[in-house]
């Protein structure tokens, strides 16, 4: 009998080992499978938003290209007039058509990959708010923001187009903050999409005073 009992022992034992690996093998397999979906998952997220930061490109650049034919005067029409605009520290202003393009450079703005508007700017903010009050009141105003080309790293923003939005959002609160009504303000973001000749002069924010 004790040797029966012994043998058995063995036996459940052994048994025991047996289902105890077959548990941790089908734990292992669920876990591996776990994974896997997981990174499905990322991969399809990912391809999402890089669908997404297409789709938004390609928007912006067909309203730049709708804007650029709107600001091609015809023969005839008169440019807006920049001029009061001229002389602000980090400012340059054009016309373009019947709107006129106050673009500020972004390294005055804001520090790299920030959206935060810096002290010093204030200033020339100051004096473009003064003008828009004086002889603007009534126009619409369009606050874009542009990037250079470089990725995003070290910045909490996704990407460029949504620095760029964040830029031109940051604008738009100060004007409003100064007594512009908010809304005769629109906001956009055109990211990296129309570069400049140089990088500092890419990153900008620009004020569209928006003509008749």
């Amino acid at each position: 009998m004790k040797k029966t009992w012994i043998v058995c022992s063995a036996v459940a034992l052994v048994v025991g080992m047996t289902g105890c690996d077959g548990a941790q093998k089908q734990n292992a397999v669920l876990l591996s499978e776990n994974e896997t979906l997981k990174q499905q998952l990322a991969e399809r997220s990912t391809a999402l938003e890089a669908a997404e930061r297409e789709k938004q490109a390609a928007l912006a650049q067909a309203r730049a290209a709708e804007q650029r034919v709107e600001a091609t005067p015809s023969e005839g029409t008169p440019t807006a007039d920049a001029g009061a605009f001229a002389g602000i520290e980090g400012v340059t202003a054009t016309g373009q058509g019947a709107d006129i393009h106050v673009s500020i450079e972004g390294d005055v703005l804001f520090d790299s990959g920030k959206d935060s508007v810096k002290q010093g700017a204030k200033k020339s903010l100051d004096k473009i708010i003064g003008i828009l009050k004086d002889n603007y009141s009534s126009k619409a105003i369009d606050v874009a923001g542009f990037t250079d080309t470089d990725p995003i790293k070290f910045s909490p923003h996704k990407d460029n187009y949504y620095l760029g939005f964040a830029r031109a959002y940051a604008v738009r609160e100060y004007l409003i903050s100064k007594g512009i009504d908010g809304t005769r303000i629109s906001l956009s973001s055109f990211g990296p999409d129309q570069p400049r000749d140089t990088k500092s002069k890419s990153r900008r924010v620009e004020i569209v005073v928006v003509g008749d």
